[in-house]
């Protein structure tokens, strides 16, 4: 889903303190998550709106990077400009696991 330059920036928001949201359901999320990472399912994103401000940088993912782009444009839709959709959630852990 990335290409490598992708990956180096996501990399660099992750070690400048992105929040991480994994916007799967909660049973996805307890079958395994990334560490660090806060979980927000989809259907909770827009109700929920104040955990995400004041958040330098953002990055949200998923199982497959469709949730996650549906909550990249709910949180552009209300104001936020600091959207990073992270794809998978394993692409995340991979990132985070690299360091």
């Amino acid at each position: 889903m990335f290409s490598k330059s992708d990956n180096s920036q996501m990399e660099n928001l992750i070690k400048e303190g992105a929040l991480l949201v994994d916007v799967r359901t909660q049973a996805e999320f307890a079958e395994g998550n990334v560490k660090g990472s806060i979980n927000i399912p989809l259907d909770q994103v827009a109700n929920k709106i104040d955990r995400f401000k004041g958040k330098k940088y953002i990055i949200v993912f998923c199982r497959s990077g469709n949730r996650s782009a549906q909550a990249k444009a709910i949180l552009e839709q209300n104001g936020f400009n600091n959207i990073t959709n992270g794809g998978t959630w394993q692409d995340v852990n991979n990132l985070i696991n690299k360091r």
